[in-house]
């Protein structure tokens, strides 16, 4: 369908690629990635033809359409109700109804036997596009994306970018191209809408591309992984899990082959500079002098999994209370966002906040940092310092001080090599320290504003969407900070792996109230399952709710797996539950700890909820075990 070869583009002296190559077949689900500044975003601009490459060829076959989901969509303005800027996909059979409102009006007037038969011949091309459900299909992909149904009708104009781009969104799914392009799709959506889309793009009937940061998503999407690496298109034939293990394979035979070659390298020199100026063994040491210019090094394995080498500290330490809030209500207007709720945390809490979109997660944040007026009584702990990090705050940088002044001003009792250290586990190293906030971009500038925050020493942090442009390397340095930091946090966030890797707890609002989950969110998920719908931390609207799509063909059969492939899927099975079982365990001994403590039989109503959750932890743990067993004889029995 497309077909890239030996493809070649440079910035200013700098190659984003040499000879790469890539084939993209009909119905691949291809997941691009690699660290910024790559080049991701520009390969997918080469593709669709707004940029030019220096060398090699790109070529599509002729009935390829292209939909790019960008960026740069998000300045799209109009005073078009959503709908209709939804609709404009259905270019044809719009052009059909103006032709048939046009003919329409002039037989009120002029009826005769031409105008009704070239109604007649409309109308049947109208009919034969399915024409009459386009407004319904809009409908249903809009909520699917989370609009309430009363937004349909509001302009374009009155939306907030990330809500924009949801729209434009909808109009590529609504065109069906035979290449739907996605860039980084997911940074605009809540997480009911990750999920409708993620079954949207499961089930597109096209090829997809998508570069994500978010590793959740490319797993339960893509089938295959693309990596840009050293100037290259490397392919990789599964999903993000697979890319993982194949890589470090990959990695490991590399490193073997690259030291091989580096011994083999040495030697050589020194058969070169022990023999070149000996008469009988000159012609030889030319020979190899030779075949060194010649020879296909191996390149040396670059480790991109940094690793955080300092262990963020604070000096005031709060008491065992950090936050109260009691018969807490918020509203704007007649919206009502809180009502009478209650919460508390204590010392120590590391709690992720998350739901649908409007349904007062930002605002909770708020609320809690003292920003935002409200009803009722909000109370932090003694000796409690904050901190609260969001996207607006990355405006709050001095754009004139380069980034380790910035740091520096953030907290001055920390040297200058402290602050190197500290700005080396962000990715900024040597040099990099020396640029000035204005020239960075924003992924650059979220990693400074997250330094800011990790060093302020505060035993409190607020975060907002804090992986919102960061690449997985830098996600995965914020994931090992937040699990080396002492303190207590809560953090809003729609990246599942993130959530997943930092939380122990999960905070959620339902019927206007902030609930809690006293586990990770993989078992608040499991929970969620359990109760047998997502209750109000659904979809806005509930038309939305059940993920449905239009003029699908039947899911077509599993073939029968052969025994090899059956046995790796039991492995991975076997491995996922014994991770299970070990996190429940330790969920297990934390719960009869609390239960080991005398203190909580004083207090009736906390003894209850701790003995119902050490009974669901021992069902659950029951479960898996015969999960486990089950699966071990399966394997045994393939043999």
């Amino acid at each position: 369908m497309i077909s890239i070869t030996n493809l070649s583009y440079y910035l200013g002296d700098r190659a984003l690629y040499e000879n790469a190559s890539l084939h993209i077949k009909p119905k691949d689900k291809i997941g691009l990635i690699g660290l910024n500044g790559t080049g991701k975003s520009t390969l997918l601009h080469l593709i669709v033809g707004s940029y030019q490459p220096d060398s090699g060829n790109i070529s599509k076959s002729g009935n390829c359409s292209i939909g790019f989901l960008n960026q740069d969509l998000l300045s799209y303005q109009s005073d078009d109700s959503i709908l209709s800027v939804a609709m404009q996909a259905f270019e044809r059979e719009n052009e059909l109804q103006r032709q048939m409102d046009v003919i329409i009006h002039e037989m009120e007037v002029n009826y005769h036997d031409k105008l009704v038969d070239r109604l007649s011949r409309v109308q049947e091309e109208f009919e034969a596009l399915d024409g009459y459900t386009i407004q319904s299909k809009a409908e249903e992909i809009l909520e699917g994306l989370g609009f309430a149904t009363s937004d349909l009708q509001k302009p374009l104009r009155q939306f907030s970018g990330g809500w924009r781009m949801r729209v434009m969104l909808a109009k590529l799914l609504l065109q069906k191209p035979a290449l739907l392009m996605l860039d980084e799709p997911t940074n605009h959506l809540d997480l009911p809408s990750i999920k409708w889309v993620e079954k949207y793009v499961q089930s597109y009937e096209n090829a997809v591309i998508v570069v994500s940061h978010d590793r959740e998503f490319l797993d339960n999407v893509c089938d295959t992984m693309v990596e840009v690496s050293n100037q290259k298109l490397n392919y990789y034939g599964g999903n993000y899990s697979f890319y993982i293990e194949e890589k470090a394979l990959r990695n490991e035979i590399q490193k073997g082959a690259y030291e091989n070659q580096q011994a083999k390298i040495r030697q050589t020199e020194r058969f070169i500079e022990r023999f070149k100026a000996k008469a009988t063994k000159a012609k030889q040491a030319q020979s190899r002098a030779k075949m060194l210019d010649r020879m296909d090094r191996v390149e040396a394995v670059v480790d991109e999994n940094a690793k955080v080498h300092f262990r963020f500290q604070f000096t005031t330490q709060p008491g065992r209370h950090v936050l109260q809030l009691e018969d807490v209500s918020k509203a704007y207007g007649e919206k009502e966002i809180l009502k009478n709720t209650a919460i508390a945390m204590e010392r120590g809490d590391k709690i992720a906040l998350i739901g649908a979109n409007g349904k007062g997660k930002s605002t909770l944040l708020r609320v809690i940092a003292g920003t935002e007026p409200v009803e009722g009584e909000r109370r932090l702990g003694h000796n409690v310092l904050f901190t609260f990090y969001a996207q607006h705050q990355l405006e709050s940088l001095n754009v004139e001080h380069t980034i380790l002044e910035e740091l520096k001003y953030a907290n001055p009792t920390k040297t200058e090599t402290e602050c190197r250290t500290i700005l080396g586990c962000f990715l900024f190293t040597g040099e990099d320290v020396f640029k000035k906030i204005k020239v960075l971009s924003g992924g650059e500038k979220s990693r400074v504003a997250l330094a800011k925050v990790l060093v302020s020493e505060a035993n409190f942090l607020l975060l907002d969407e804090p992986t919102n442009h960061l690449d997985m390397q830098s996600v995965n340095i914020l994931i090992q900070a937040l699990r080396q930091y002492e303190g207590s946090f809560v953090v809003v966030s729609h990246d599942r792996f993130f959530v997943e890797a930092i939380a122990e707890k999960i905070w959620y609002i339902e019927d206007k109230e902030v609930k809690s989950y006293p586990g990770t969110y993989q078992e608040y998920e499991w929970w969620q399952e359990e109760r047998g719908d997502e209750g109000d931390n659904g979809p806005v609207d509930s038309k939305s709710a059940e993920v449905k799509f239009v003029d699908k063909k039947p899911a077509a059969q599993p073939v029968k797996q052969n025994n090899f492939v059956t046995q790796q899927a039991l492995q991975k099975k076997v491995a996922q539950l014994e991770q299970q079982i070990e996190n429940l365990e330790k969920r297990k001994s934390e719960t009869e700890a609390k239960l080991a403590d005398s203190s909580i039989y004083s207090d009736p109503a906390k003894l209850n909820e701790i003995n119902r959750f050490y009974a669901d932890i021992k069902q659950k743990i029951t479960q898996a075990t015969d999960e486990w067993e089950t699966a071990m004889l399966e394997m045994e029995e393939l043999g």
